[in-house]
């Protein structure tokens, strides 16, 4: 049998046809727009998802035996609002994970409602990406949208009502809304009062291996596939990726390198950090994980090459710096460009370069970028280890993480790196949720253990990593003695 996985992310959608033994059929990519209507928004046509990931359907199974498609699974971009009327028609733009105009109502929860309250709650406080934040301000800013809404989802649960016709989310994605009782797994009553919701406004809460139904008959017309073809819930893209790598079971790591960066470590148990840096959400497999996200990750690399240096010849920048350097560099950079998320919530952080002097070259300040962003995921993955979360290695994924990138990481953070055989981790790990939702397997992990494998393996170096120890103690004292400054920069 043939399974399909959808990762629709922020800038495009990556489809994966997968069969039971694994292997990777096909990929289609299919790009779309961003929309930024002012200063620090960021928004989405939700037709514009259906658009592309309909035609990728259609590519994908171009030339197969449409009859042996059993299952589709979606993973998606998190925290996005999307808004439906009693027509299920979108009512806005969806507001994306990347939008920072509810910054006065994700304070007020955190300040007024309060942080101990949200996290006893829903396991965490607010972010302005947040899904919770951004109803406030469309009740607040835009009363008469905010009264059209019939139905609240996110955005992968736009692309299954659309398959299905069912209204439904699961327990990862629901995680990231500040709405849903992450210890519990079910919505939270108090915060749906707070921000003006009726629960018959939310979802049905499935996990993400679940069937919610199979395609409508239309639909499957319309994309030529058997109108038996079972849909799961899915997952958020983190926790869609977490198992393409075989992300499951306590002290599991994941690193995701993209726009955004991630550091996701899988536990057995519910559990909280002492001060919500990190997120504490629901897993795809049934359980849970930590996940510290920095805003710009990739994005700062694509950043400082594109915009600055203005070359996009990634590999031929990297490849001027001199391996030996590693450790030694007396350039320093924060990553903060959008801010940050984990663990400072600091939607005021920004940028900088500090350590230069007469002799700094250009591959010095390259060499600080990427050091820079495995700087900042080292400090979301030392609040998970003071929890006595042991973490022994790591798998890392992402766009236009090269080589010298993961020598980088694996040696600030001072753990081995494992690089997986399919790089399309989430629609892999989209297209396995279906293949379980589908009785291809009994479990999400036995799916992972058997079909997940190992490309590359690389060890720190022991002697760079105590270098880099020295390195990252200046480096994390800089962001405490800037943040007074940051908020007037305006």
């Amino acid at each position: 049998m043939l399974y399909i996985g959808v990762d629709l992310g922020t800038t495009a959608t990556i489809l994966l046809l997968m069969d039971e033994e694994g292997e990777v059929r096909r990929t289609i990519a299919k790009a779309y727009p961003l929309y930024f209507p002012q200063p620090g928004w960021c928004e989405q046509d939700p037709i514009v998802w259906w658009a592309a990931v309909s035609m990728g359907i259609k590519e994908l199974v171009r030339g197969y035996d449409t009859s042996q498609i059993a299952g589709i699974g979606v993973a998606g971009q998190m925290h996005a609002l999307v808004a439906l009327d009693e027509n299920d028609e979108p009512v806005c733009p969806a507001i994306l994970w990347n939008d920072n105009r509810a910054q006065f109502q994700s304070d007020y929860l955190n300040n007024e409602v309060g942080r101990q309250w949200l996290s006893a709650q829903t396991g965490n406080v607010s972010y302005p990406g947040f899904t919770a934040p951004k109803l406030l301000w469309l009740r607040e800013e835009e009363p008469q949208i905010f009264s059209r809404i019939n139905k609240l989802m996110l955005p992968k649960d736009y692309i299954n009502y659309r398959l299905t016709g069912k209204h439904t989310t699961d327990c990862s994605d629901a995680s990231g809304t500040l709405l849903f009782d992450v210890r519990r797994r079910c919505w939270s009553k108090s915060m749906l009062t707070i921000c003006g919701l009726r629960e018959n406004q939310m979802p049905p809460v499935f996990e993400s291996y679940q069937p919610i139904g199979t395609l409508l008959p239309d639909v499957a017309r319309e994309l030529g596939l058997p109108a038996s073809v079972v849909v799961c819930a899915g997952a958020g893209n983190n926790a869609a990726a977490a198992v393409g790598t075989d992300t499951v079971g306590t002290g599991h790591c994941n690193i995701r390198i993209t726009t955004s960066g991630t550091i996701l470590v899988s536990n057995d148990t519910f559990m909280v950090d002492e001060h919500n840096a990190l997120h504490s959400f629901a897993h795809a497999d049934g359980t849970y994980f930590f996940m510290g996200c920095m805003l710009s990750a990739s994005a700062c690399n694509r950043w400082w090459m594109n915009d600055i240096l203005k070359t996009r010849d990634y590999n031929g920048e990297q490849g001027r710096i001199n391996t030996k350097r590693l450790g030694h560099n007396s350039v320093f950079f924060l990553p903060y460009l959008m801010g940050e998320r984990s663990p400072y919530n600091d939607p005021n952080a920004r940028g900088a370069f500090i350590g230069m002097h007469l002799h700094t070259s250009r591959e010095d300040m390259t060499q600080s970028v990427l050091e820079g962003v495995a700087f900042a995921m080292r400090d979301c993955l030392d609040i998970a280890r003071a929890e006595e979360i042991v973490v022994k290695g790591s798998t890392i994924c992402g766009t236009k993480v090269t080589p010298l990138w993961k020598q980088i990481f694996s040696n600030v953070l001072g753990i081995p790196l494992i690089t997986t055989k399919v790089p399309d981790v989430t629609s892999f790990g989209a297209a396995m949720l279906a293949s379980v939702a589908c009785g291809a397997w009994p479990d999400v992990r036995t799916c992972c253990n058997t079909l997940v494998n190992t490309a590359e393996l690389l060890q720190p170096d022991r002697w760079t990593v105590s270098l880099y120890e020295e390195r990252y103690d200046i480096w994390r004292s800089l962001y405490p003695i800037l943040k007074p400054k940051f908020g007037r920069m305006k």
